[in-house]
């Protein structure tokens, strides 16, 4: 097998690749275009003679990004979910296509990848002001990964290149203090909502730390009241369409939740105010009801109880969300240990826990330095009085 090149005009050469059909023994020529110096061209025609030599060679594509991502999406359609599967739709085709789309798949190279994030902070926002989150450009570049992996498998391309940027290349994060609030001030939140249908979601995010979707999916018959308990089986989505559906819980695991006295006091009263409210309606209720309803009796969807939550928390400058975190940081500040705050939040592993609110637990570090000073202390001083 052989190659060469060929300066097309000053700076644009083709690369020849000369060898031979097995089957017939015809002379065949694949022909390249490349840009660049002449060195660089001799470097990548050294490059695609080792891959064809080592079976590794993908023909040339006219297929282009936006073209690809189509298929991609297509690809993993029935494997994700439909918020999933939307999502990625907008990180790919909406964020990045208008930078990246354009270009063909096969000559995508890790320095169009790294110019297209920076062009993404400086100026990506659709809105055109200003440029996205680098969190929000992070995820673009993770689901860029993932597609660019299937092209690899599907033998699109050679190599995937958002693979071979290095981590200095992406947008780094700046993960910020999470913000919540006191046990003093979420008294004063529940005092606030106490005669209002959104007190139930307040109990369940504040003391048992759950999620939106799994407020708005829980259901009677996952609570039992007289052991203090409550199973987290399901999470409710919504995607941009409106589509609404339950899915299992995050993570694919069930989780138990040991129910602290004032959440069972207060889903004991609760029961009883629904059913009768529902029984004026002339409906009975069950343990397939959802706990969470509106005044007929349907299910809160997920986005209202967000928008209703946020406006009613904006006085204290929390979140539903944020009423987790203050579920989590109660904890860490009465010395739970921090795998079981893991546990009743449903991270997938501890480090996940301590990631987030590491700076809820300044201490931690000096207690253990005490612990073991005053554990070796004292085995000091007894040996040194055994000794004497």
């Amino acid at each position: 097998m052989k190659g060469s090149i060929r300066e097309r005009s000053p700076g644009h050469w083709a690369i020849i690749l000369d060898q031979r059909d097995p089957a017939t023994g015809k002379r065949k020529r694949k022909w390249h275009s490349y840009k660049g110096t002449k060195r660089q061209a001799q470097i990548e025609c050294a490059r695609l003679i080792s891959e064809m030599k080592g079976g590794a060679y993908v023909e040339p594509s006219k297929l282009t990004l936006l073209q690809f991502f189509g298929r991609w999406l297509n690809h993993i359609k029935p494997n994700v979910s439909p918020r999933t599967h939307e999502r990625y739709g907008d990180l790919l085709n909406k964020n990045l296509t208008p930078f990246l789309g354009a270009k063909l798949l096969s000559k995508l190279q890790p320095i169009e990848i790294s110019e297209a994030y920076a062009k993404l902070l400086e100026s990506g926002r659709r809105d055109g002001k200003g440029g996205l989150a680098p969190r929000t450009v992070h995820h673009i570049h993770r689901a860029l990964y993932e597609a660019l992996s299937q092209a690899e498998r599907w033998k699109l391309i050679a190599r995937n290149p958002a693979a071979l940027l290095e981590k200095r290349d992406r947008p780094k994060i700046e993960r910020k203090p999470v913000v919540t609030i006191d046990a003093p001030t979420t008294a004063t939140v529940f005092d606030a909502a106490r005669e209002r249908r959104l007190f139930i979601p307040l109990v369940l995010a504040s003391l048992c730390g759950l999620r939106r979707g799994e407020i708005t999916a829980l259901r009677w018959r996952a609570i039992d009241l007289d052991n203090g308990q409550l199973a987290v089986v399901a999470s409710t989505e919504q995607t941009d369409a409106g589509e609404i559906r339950e899915k299992e819980a995050k993570n694919g695991k069930i989780r138990t939740i040991a129910l602290p006295s004032l959440a069972v006091e207060e889903l004991r009263r609760w029961r009883l105010t629904q059913a009768q409210e529902l029984l004026r309606l002339g409906v009975r209720v069950d343990d397939g009801w959802h706990v969470v309803t509106k005044a007929d009796g349907d299910p809160v969807q997920p986005r209202s109880l967000t928008h209703v939550m946020s406006a009613f928390l904006k006085e204290w400058g929390v979140t539903l969300h944020k009423l987790r975190h203050s579920h989590a940081s109660h904890m860490l500040a009465a010395k739970v240990h921090p795998k079981i705050v893991q546990e009743r939040l449903g991270h997938s592993s501890i480090a996940i826990t301590m990631d987030i609110y590491s700076h809820l637990m300044p201490n931690m570090q000096g207690e253990a330095a005490t612990a073991v000073d005053d554990a070796l202390r004292t085995a000091i001083n007894k040996r040194a009085k055994d000794v004497g």
